[in-house]
């Protein structure tokens, strides 16, 4: 058992029973995911995708060579991705993930993801809070199929924000304004709410810090992937469509394909 599962079953042993028409705060069995336990279907899970990699161009300088590219987390489920994170630390923040009932109201899980207060540098500047782990860019060599190989490089990306930043696919279930705003700037708060609404997405383009892959003295075929949530922490009604990848040719010729 994983200790997101373990975690989640110890906070279930310990609550109360309750019907279902009162505010829950769990309703899976013990270690068992709330999105696909047998009562999932009463629940607006949320489901995180990541488009492929897009508005590919080389950086150089400094003695480096960075590949760099536009990355979409894409909030598709039935509900949002909503986050709540609560402060234990000085620049961190524990996170229960709230899903909501398809009846009305809410379950409040935890999980293992964490907020940092992350510093971006560069020309967009500033520290925000953010979702530690959400996302990861790696290049991958490939064989003639173009199946995947090796991981060969890696980008620095871990740190990203939930918000509501463009509305890619409206539809019944899609807002039609925003209601998770940017990030939060205040170092000092004790609890914020990140989160993407149904139908929109949290997009960074590529000239954003840390959207890039080092690919120095590499030639050939390779898989720029992207992963959303690649280490589990967050609950998702589909926990095998994370991942997205583009085919590209190194030395970069500014085409994705081989």
């Amino acid at each position: 058992m994983t200790l997101k599962r373990t975690r989640l079953a110890l906070a279930l042993a310990l609550l109360p029973t309750v019907s279902t028409a009162a505010p829950a705060h769990a309703i899976a069995p013990a270690g068992e995911s709330p999105c696909a336990g047998r009562d999932a279907k009463a629940l607006l899970c949320p489901n995180l995708r990541i488009a492929p990699p897009r508005d590919l161009y080389v950086q150089s300088g400094g003695g480096r060579t960075l590949l760099r590219a536009t990355s979409d987390v894409r909030s598709r489920g039935r509900g949002p991705m909503e986050l709540r994170g609560s402060r234990n630390g000085p620049r961190s923040m524990h996170v229960r993930q709230r899903i909501y009932r398809a009846a009305g109201g809410h379950i409040d899980v935890p999980t293992d993801a964490s907020l940092h207060f992350t510093d971006v540098g560069g020309y967009f500047g500033g520290s925000y809070w953010k979702v530690h782990q959400l996302a990861h860019f790696d290049l991958w060599s490939v064989d003639r199929h173009h199946r995947l190989l090796h991981r060969v490089r890696a980008g620095p990306k871990l740190n990203y924000c939930l918000r509501d930043l463009e509305r890619t696919r409206p539809g019944r279930r899609s807002p039609g304004h925003f209601h998770y705003p940017g990030c939060n700037q205040n170092p000092y708060q004790d609890s914020i709410t990140l989160g993407t609404s149904v139908g929109w997405s949290d997009i960074y383009p590529a000239d954003y810090s840390k959207q890039w892959i080092p690919v120095g003295g590499l030639r050939g075929c390779f898989a720029f992937v992207m992963t959303v949530d690649p280490n589990g922490l967050l609950y998702e009604s589909n926990e095998n469509d994370n991942t997205s990848r583009r085919l590209v040719h190194l030395p970069f010729r500014g085409d994705t394909g081989c």
